[in-house]
This record gives C-alpha cells, structure tokens and sequence, in this order.
C-alpha cells in the first residue's frame, strides 16, 4: 500500500487536473485533451461570468477561448452533448457507449403516443428547412413528458417532441444561441462508422463498471463511498459500486494509497487510475510545481466530491445558486479560488456584457491565509486573465 502525505494528494490532484505548474493542456485541441481525459464536463446554461463548461476549461487550458468549445461542439464535431453527469459534453467518439439510454428513450416513447404522431412530420420539416429549436413551430397539444435527465418540458408539445428525438438519438443539438438550443438529424453530423456501432458493452454491469472508472478519472482521487462524482450511474447501489471497484483493483484499471498526517487521522483508501502512476511517483520524488492561481468552475470534475474536497484541502464549498439570498453565506455564483496547493478564497464576479465590464463584487479569503505580495500578485493576474476570457477589456474590483 503506498502511503503519501497531505501535501502530496493535493500536489497529486492538482497535476492530474492541470491545475499547477506549467499548462499541460493549450489552446482548442487542449480543450478537447482535458474533456477526454474527464470522460466528460458538466454543461450548465447559466452564464454570468461564462458557463459551467467554459470555466473548467479556462482554469486549465492555455489560452483557452469560448469559441474553442463551440468549434469543438458544432463545426468540428468531436463532441456532442447528452447526458451523462447530468447535462454534459462528451467526446464523439464515446457514442456507441450512450446506445442503451438512446434505446430506453425509444422505449419510453411508447408510452407517449401524442408525441409519436408527431415524429414522422418533424423529421421531414428539419430535413427540408433545417435545424429547428422549440419555438419554430407550433404543435396541437400538449403533454407531461419528461426528459431522460428529468426535467419537464412544461406541456410545450414541440420541444417534448424535440427532446424525445434528441433522447433517442434521432436529432443531435446543432448549435446553441444563449440557452436555446437548435435541433437537426443525427445522421448529418454523426459518422456512419459511430452511428451503426453497436452497444460496445454487454451488460448494464459492465456499463456502469465503465462508467465509475471514467469517473475516477475525471475526479482524480476517490473513496469508495458515495459520491455525487457518481451523479447519473443508474442503479449504482452500494454493493454493485464496492463489487466495480474491488474489480476494477483487482485487474490492475485502478490503483489506491493511503494519505498520512491527516487531522483528524483518515484511514480510506483512495483510488486513482492505475494510468496515472506516474505522477504518484512524481510526488512521492518531492515534486514541487510551480503555483498558479485559478478560479475554479461550480460543477468541474475537480469539485465534484466535495467531502473529498474538504478532507484533503480543508476547504467547503455549496454552489448558492439554489439557496434563497437571504440563506447564502457568500453569493449565487461564487468561484473557488486556488493558489499552489491551497483554496485560498472565492470570488463572486459578474460580466457586464453592455459596457464589456468584469464587475469582481467580492473576494472572500480563506481564515488563515496570509496575504502578500506574492499572493496578491497571483489573484491581480488571474482576475485580470479571467476578463479577457469573458471578452471585458475592463476590469472593476471591490473597493
């Protein structure tokens, strides 16, 4: 069992995210190395200092800017969207393996009869016009149908029938204006050779299997404990999840280590991918990268186990966007800051897209964190780097 300080985790998972020392990850095609690496990133619509996907990737690709992610999405189609940890991007070449929730959309459609007459003529009105959102046309009727991730398309008949299509793998989403979101045929987008790919995976067991390494992956280091980096594996009981990873050791697919000098003292195993080997030896050698300071997306793969979070950096975070104003402790849509191995605040920033303004309304460090020039240097630059990302020129900062 190889141990490894505390130090040593964060230094681990900060390099397997790209979050310190030099980028590993540059530009468009970084972009999409990182999304692969993940297996995925979350998409979130909401955008008052860029999205949920867009932030992932500027804290850790060089130059990164948002027409990369959409250039990736939609002209040269080396991802698509659909669910997976929840709303998500994923790499095209992972397709055959969402076959079986494409057909369990096709199942559900069964039940939907006033959906299903209507099919057949929107296929034919995008073929012939083009990508369509819900708002195009007007259907008769309505219905309570609900999306494979579960939510409701509001009895709008029109978008209930897109969503299903988009479900079943019959429409793939085509573009993106603001949060809407723009429909054409699958087959004008997708290669035939991953279209006509069957079910790579036998099973519903080898399919979550699957899926938890990927997952293990995306996070970096992970407990075999419940976690909501585990959001979107259907019927990943407690038994079925300690069977996958004692599997998963026992083939060689992952690896685990203990952490010492913990307080209090921390017994877990953590599991990493057996592929990422060398950057355990890279720490366990003293390895010391350079600090970089970033802020950290909401939803990114590296927050998606939060307890995990505070166990080994000491830092919690809740996403307030949820919480009623007169409940939140800091703001709606508050970034984790970060600084070498160290959450060392938040940030609540705001685009003003009219005067192309970043409006930075608070930062709120961490207790114990001893501000310096050094410090201070770090967050300046990064705040500043984080408004050309948003196309603001001008950058506003608290009194």
């Amino acid at each position: 069992m190889i141990k490894i300080n505390n130090s040593m985790a964060r230094t681990f998972l900060l390099l397997k995210q790209g979050l310190i020392g030099e980028h590993r990850f540059k530009g468009k095609q970084g972009a999409f190395d990182y999304i692969k690496q993940a297996g995925c990133i979350q998409f979130d619509p909401v955008d008052v200092c860029g999205k949920n996907a867009e932030l992932t990737l500027q804290s850790r690709v060089k130059d990164f800017r948002k027409e990369h992610l959409s250039d990736l999405l939609y002209t040269d189609r080396k991802l698509f969207d659909y669910p997976d940890k929840m709303l998500s991007i994923i790499p095209t070449e992972y397709w055959p393996y969402f076959e079986r929730f494409r057909e369990a959309a096709r199942e559900h459609l069964k039940s939907h009869p006033e959906i299903e007459k209507h099919i057949k003529k929107i296929r034919a009105h995008i073929k012939e016009t083009g990508a369509i959102c819900s708002s195009d046309i007007e259907l008769e009727g309505s219905t309570a149908w609900w999306s494979s991730i579960n939510w409701s398309t509001g009895g709008n008949m029109l978008r209930s029938v897109l969503e299903q299509m988009y479900s079943s793998g019959d429409l793939i989403v085509h573009h993106k204006k603001g949060t809407r979101r723009f429909y054409d045929i699958t087959e004008r987008h997708i290669p035939g050779k991953l279209l006509n790919v069957p079910e790579p995976l036998p099973d519903d067991y080898t399919h979550q299997k699957w899926r938890v390494l990927r997952r293990i992956g995306a996070v970096g280091l992970i407990r075999n404990r419940p976690s909501h980096a585990f959001l979107g594996i259907r019927d990943l009981s407690i038994d079925i999840r300690k069977r996958i990873f004692s599997e998963l050791l026992e083939e060689g697919s992952v690896s685990c280590l203990t952490i010492t000098g913990m307080k209090p003292d921390i017994k877990d195993r953590f599991y990493y991918q057996s592929k990422d080997e060398h950057l355990v030896k890279e720490v366990l050698n003293g390895f010391k990268p350079a600090p970089r300071c970033e802020l950290i997306a909401p939803l990114d793969p590296f927050m998606w186990d939060r307890k995990l979070i505070e166990t080994i950096f000491g830092f919690q975070y809740t996403w307030e966007i949820y919480t009623p104003p007169g409940k939140r402790k800091y703001g709606a849509y508050v970034l984790p800051m970060i600084f070498g191995e160290d959450f060392i605040g938040r940030v609540e920033a705001i685009c003003e897209r009219k005067s192309k303004s970043l409006i930075v309304k608070n930062i709120w460090y961490e207790e114990g964190i001893k501000r310096g020039k050094k410090i201070d240097n770090a967050v300046s630059a990064c705040l500043k780097r984080f408004a050309l990302f948003n196309d603001c020129p001008n950058l506003v900062l608290p009194n």
